[in-house]
C-alpha cells in the first residue's frame, strides 16, 4: 500500500476579504519547508475561503431573533428545529446544522457564511497555486459538519477541483473475486477528515497538505457528487 502524508501549513496570516489564499498558501509551505508538489492535495477550511471572499456579516450574538433570520435567509428547506439549533437544506444542497451559518474563528459581532459556488473557490485557489508555484495539486474546501445516527462532528468536503469527489468502485471484485454491487467511495471527504486530524479546531491552522493519493483520483470533480438527490434520500 502506497504511503499517504498529512502536513499541517503552518504560518499563514489571518484572511482578510480579498487576500489570495493561494499564494499565502505557497508562501506558507515554502517557508516551513514542504514545498508543494505535483499531485499534493490541499485541503482549505471554508473559514478562510469565506472571509477572503467577503462572506462575512454584521450579527449581534446575543440576538436570536436575528440568528434565526440569518439561517433562514442562507436556507431552501427547513428540516428540523430544537431549540436554537436549525437542520435545514443549503442552496448548494448540503444538509447541516444552521445553514453553515457560522460564528466561530471570526470577530466578535461577525458571522461567516457557505462560499456561494464552492467548487469555484476551490478551483481558484488551484488555478492560484498554479500561477504562483508552477504546480499542479488538487483543492477540496472543507468544512465540519455532524452526523445523523452519529456523536461527533468531522469535517467533509463542500468544495471540490482537480480530484474525484466520488470513486465508484460497483463492477470491481473485492478480495474474494465477488463483484461489488454498491461501493461508491466518498474520497473528498475521506480527505477532508484526514486533513482536520492535523489542521484541529482551534489551532489556527486552516491548510493541509494531503500527499500520497492514486493518481487516478486527480481528475475532475465535484462536491456535488457528494450530495445525495432528495429523491433518493430516504430521510427528508
Amino acid at each position: 500500500m502506497p504511503e499517504l502524508r498529512v502536513i499541517p501549513v503552518e504560518g499563514i496570516p489571518e484572511v482578510h476579504p480579498d487576500d489570495v489564499i493561494a499564494e499565502l498558501v505557497v508562501a506558507a509551505a515554502t517557508t516551513q519547508g514542504t514545498p508543494l508538489a505535483d499531485g499534493d492535495c490541499l485541503v482549505v477550511t471554508q473559514k478562510i475561503v469565506s472571509k477572503a471572499e467577503g462572506r462575512l456579516v454584521a450579527i449581534d450574538p446575543s440576538d436570536a431573533a436575528a440568528r434565526r433570520a440569518l439561517v433562514e435567509s442562507e436556507s431552501v428547506r427547513v428540516l428540523r428545529r430544537r431549540g436554537d439549533l436549525v437542520i435545514s437544506e443549503t442552496r448548494h444542497g448540503f444538509v447541516c446544522a444552521n445553514a453553515g451559518v457560522d460564528l466561530s474563528n471570526v470577530d466578535e459581532g461577525s458571522a461567516a457564511l457557505l462560499p456561494v459556488e464552492p467548487d469555484r473557490s476551490a478551483k481558484r485557489v488551484r488555478d492560484g497555486v498554479r500561477a504562483h508555484a508552477g504546480v499542479e495539486v488538487a483543492v477540496v474546501v472543507s468544512d465540519t459538519f455532524g452526523r445523523a445516527w452519529r456523536h461527533g462532528l468531522t469535517d467533509v468536503a463542500i468544495g471540490v477541483s482537480g480530484l474525484a469527489a466520488v470513486v465508484d468502485l460497483r463492477g470491481q471484485p473485492d478480495d474474494r473475486g465477488r463483484e461489488l454491487q454498491v461501493t461508491e467511495v466518498a474520497v473528498a471527504d475521506e480527505v477532508a477528515s484526514a486533513a482536520e486530524l492535523v489542521m484541529g479546531k482551534a489551532a489556527g491552522v486552516p491548510v493541509a497538505i494531503v500527499r500520497g493519493l492514486d493518481p487516478t483520483w486527480l481528475r475532475e470533480g465535484s462536491a456535488r457528487e457528494l450530495v445525495r438527490p432528495s429523491a433518493d434520500d430516504l430521510f427528508r
